[in-house]
């Protein structure tokens, strides 16, 4: 089912951010348009990924994929997804997309990044164990893929003190070893001084968020409800933050979701005199819509209008999604800016400028967001001047 990629959402007033379509990632949080990433490989670790075309159009960026589950290896494994690779295929393409699918619209502040996948976990788990081997592997084969970030959107099982942790001396190890580890620090904020491995690593950047409803210009950013210290070990995380709501990111190709939310938005554009016959054209895709074809057109409307909203979706390629997994990726992809900026930058280099060049929010417990949030632009200008 192939539509055009206009937004579905309008920028229509409105206090609920359903009713919006959410500005770019680079224009909420500043990001500095001279560098893209271009150069600089980061590794992912998460359930599963997917070749999506804001990766691999007009050329792929994915260098390679390890699937530490089930010890396959090869990109090739990648054209096809299940329901266990859309969280690492919206956390990569949060962190390296370009926007094909939106004609640049909704393009990250790294579509240049390149990217090595490892597959540590499935849909219903990610064991703490798996997520040490897999930062093992990304250690052991950093310089055959020349890894210089290391994206982490999960945790462990358990809080853990560093001192004594496996996954948390890996960690350490690839940090000493010249990789910058960029770990979400959690979504679990209803619960204070709770973080785990590897966020609670000191040497580690954890990333928590901020709610800025899509469009900073509004005036509402708030806190998210990330998860923050003290640590086990007594260390305040996260470092820093930057904006985990109302993110753009892809929905799964081939999926029955997919399926439904293409058939939404063909019915949102549809007239109404041909409601009926275009949900005939696609009967069960909704069941809800085969039962009331045959009602009036507002009574169909409401029932497209309320699945759009319920979904979060923008278009048929792009829905939005929250959460520090996505938080996470967006600080790679500044470093990965500041690493092209300067490709002398040591990972605890990055880190301090990071760090004092993140802005306090006023509104905001320091607990809860560390140095305060991200700026791009003077991150990436220290970066320059560091050189």
């Amino acid at each position: 089912m192939q539509i055009p990629a206009a937004p579905l959402r309008g920028e229509a007033e409105s206090h609920d951010p359903r009713a919006r379509a959410p500005l770019p990632i680079g224009e909420r949080i500043g990001a500095d348009t001279r560098f893209s990433g271009r150069g600089i490989v980061a590794a992912f670790l998460d359930s599963g990924f997917y070749a999506h075309p804001d990766l691999v159009t007009p050329h792929s960026r994915i260098h390679a994929y390890h699937d530490l589950i089930h010890e396959k290896d090869g990109v090739e494994l990648l054209s096809t997804g299940d329901a266990s690779s859309w969280h690492g295929m919206m956390s990569t393409v949060v962190a390296a997309g370009n926007g094909s699918l939106s004609n640049g619209r909704f393009r990250s502040v790294a579509p240049d990044l390149g990217l090595v996948l490892v597959k540590v976990g499935t849909l219903s788990r990610v064991h703490h164990d798996d997520i040490a081997r897999g930062i093992e592997w990304a250690l052991v084969n950093r310089a055959r893929y020349d890894i210089r970030i290391l994206n982490i959107s999960a945790g462990g099982d358990y809080e853990a003190s560093h001192l004594d942790d496996v996954m948390s001396r890996f960690a350490e190890a690839a940090i000493r070893a010249g990789i910058v580890v960029v770990a979400a620090v959690g979504n679990q904020g209803h619960r204070p001084g709770y973080v785990v491995p590897p966020a609670s690593v000191p040497a580690v950047i954890s990333v928590g968020g901020i709610d800025d409803r899509g469009n900073p210009n509004l005036g509402q950013v708030t806190g998210y409800r990330s998860s923050y210290g003290p640590t086990i070990d007594g260390l305040q995380k996260p470092e820093v933050v930057t904006v985990a709501d109302w993110i753009p990111a892809p929905i799964l190709p081939g999926t029955m979701t997919a399926t439904q939310i293409a058939l939404l938005a063909k019915l949102h554009k549809t007239p109404d005199g041909q409601l009926k016959q275009t949900i005939e054209r696609y009967p069960g895709v909704l069941p809800s819509l085969d039962e009331v074809k045959d009602s009036p057109a507002y009574l169909i409307r409401q029932i497209v209008d309320a699945g759009l909203r319920d979904e979060l979706v923008i278009n048929e390629h792009y829905k939005m999604a929250d959460g520090t997994s996505f938080a996470a990726p967006i600080v790679t992809s500044v470093i990965a800016q500041m690493l092209e900026a300067n490709p002398r930058l040591k990972p605890l280099e990055v880190k301090r400028i990071l760090l004092r060049t993140a802005k306090r929010l006023p509104n905001l417990e320091v607990d809860r967001q560390g140095w305060g949030v991200v700026d791009p632009r003077a991150a990436v200008d220290q970066a320059l001047r560091a050189k």
